[in-house]
């Protein structure tokens, strides 16, 4: 993908708050989501008298993978989210506000709200910010006349009114030149959507166009030849090196910039939709960029850490992972699960004043649903692009099953396990994996 070096924040920095109160705690958390939540937890299983507090400004929990189920019509909004509250350690402090800046230098954060927060040991996961405003026109579109994405709850279900409804016509799905969360989600919908209008009678008077600043289907080559295969049979138009730069709703335009082998912008492409679902630019939150925690001259401002034992490179107290770190890998809620143990186990070591032994092979997954019924359950180590599989099946394989899995089985995982911070299901049947 393409980097852009002139990216700018969404928001201008922020003002230090006026502190009207501070507090102390041993470790605090920036962010309160799947991989706050799910290391929080395995922090106290493994020792309860940690102190512990998580600074979180969201009182709901979603299961964002929920999110492409729901445009594709298979999920219910409502199916997604619960109450945070039930999510918490109870033995864990939650403080309900915002981080606005960053003081690593002091051991200190402060809040929205005026709060010091003072900490001896920091876990900085908050997620992803969707960056609309880097589409001209984006902001302004989104969630009307054709235009939606499944990367946010409140459009979600708009994908699916798109779908169901949708009389024939151009279909686009785009990709941004920046990292995302859950990278396979774009086409995910995308599969369902063909199906659907086939349903329908639509697909042979519906033109159905993929674009992204890739040069491939998937990052893992075994993953991108079966998806190679699936646009293929499907008469999936693919344009690869396409870049949406602007939506132009009155008149129902995608402009895209169009680049060379280097990345150079050599053309501009613009194409008529009847609908179109857009992932956005993502990058670390402002106030990550804003800080010397984000990695030096990054546009994106993703949280510097050893891809390994996930410390941050100059400071060692404070440990990062999920979608808002530097790690190479993709970013999903498998690949926070796998992080989170790495965390917990070198958060602890570094406290007693021990070696960080335990080490983030950069495994991720990525369910790609290719239609209704049928998944490929890419696992891989994103490090170094290889496939893995913690079933005793081969992965590089459209399957039932894996769609049951994706639909069921990580639904339940996710809530009943994985924020509750119990062991990932794939290392009881180690014995049992497939394996090259």
């Amino acid at each position: 993908m393409i980097a852009s070096t002139s990216q700018q924040s969404q928001t201008p920095a922020s003002a230090t708050p006026t502190i009207t109160k501070t507090l102390h705690h041993q470790i605090v958390f920036i962010g309160g989501g799947s991989a706050g939540l799910t290391t929080a937890s395995m922090l106290l299983k493994k020792n309860k008298s940690l102190d512990i507090a998580i600074i979180e400004p969201s009182h709901k929990q979603y299961y964002q993978p929920g999110w492409t189920m729901t445009g594709g019509g298979v999920f219910q909004i409502e199916d997604t989210v619960r109450d945070k509250k039930d999510f918490i350690p109870r033995q864990a402090t939650w403080i309900a506000d915002r981080v606005v800046k960053l003081d690593p230098d002091r051991n200190a954060v402060a809040t929205k709200e005026g709060i010091l927060v003072e900490y001896d040991y920091l876990i900085v996961c908050p997620g992803i910010q969707l960056d609309w405003h880097l589409i001209k026109g984006l902001k302004d579109a989104i969630g009307k006349n054709g235009v939606t994405s499944n990367y946010a709850p409140n459009y979600a279900p708009y994908t699916w009114e798109l779908i169901k409804n949708f009389p024939g016509g151009n279909a686009l799905f785009t990709f941004p030149n920046t990292p995302v969360k859950c990278g396979g989600a774009p086409q995910k919908v995308m599969y369902m959507a063909d199906d659907t209008f086939r349903k329908l009678g639509v697909r042979d008077r519906t033109n159905v166009m993929f674009l992204t600043p890739a040069t491939k289907m998937f990052a893992v080559p075994e993953y991108s030849a079966i998806l190679d295969k699936v646009v293929a049979e499907r008469g999936i138009d693919v344009k690869f090196r396409h870049n949406l730069k602007e939506i132009k709703g009155e008149t129902k335009e995608a402009v895209f910039d169009v680049f060379d082998d280097s990345g150079a912008v050599v053309d501009e492409f613009t194409h008529k939709y009847d609908m179109i679902h857009v992932a956005p630019p993502q990058s670390a939150p402002d106030f990550i960029k804003q800080s010397p925690l984000a990695v030096s001259g990054s546009a994106y401002g993703w949280v510097d850490v050893d891809k390994y034992t996930l410390q941050h490179n100059r400071y060692p107290n404070i440990f990062s992972l999920g979608d808002a770190s530097s790690l190479p890998t993709s970013k999903t809620a498998a690949a926070a699960r796998k992080q989170a143990a790495i965390v917990a186990e070198n958060l602890l070591a570094f406290i007693a004043s021990q070696p960080l032994l335990h080490k983030y092979d950069g495994y991720t997954c990525c369910p790609l649903i290719t239609g209704y019924g049928k998944t490929i359950m890419a696992e891989f180590d994103g490090y170094n692009g290889t496939v893995v599989s913690s079933f005793p099946l081969n992965p590089v394989k459209e399957r039932w099953i894996m769609w049951m899995m994706k639909t069921t089985g990580l639904p339940w995982i996710y809530w009943n396990r994985m924020l509750k911070g119990e062991q990932f299901e794939g290392d009881y049947i180690k014995f049992m994996q497939w394996r090259q």
